[in-house]
């Protein structure tokens, strides 16, 4: 893969690494949203690994 896909890969990443922390600092986390957002910043970092 080329670095303008990885570099967008890791961008994607870091907007779910904040969306998590958003998430987490709400009085009431959605369990739900948590998982769905792990999930999501797991795939893009097992895609950036095999880049």
């Amino acid at each position: 893969m080329d670095t303008v896909h990885l570099a967008a890969l890791e961008a994607k990443h870091a907007g779910l690494e904040a969306r998590l922390c958003n998430e987490l600092q709400r009085p009431a986390p959605d369990a739900a949203m948590l998982a769905s957002l792990k999930k999501q910043k797991l795939r893009l970092k097992d895609e950036m690994a095999r880049a």
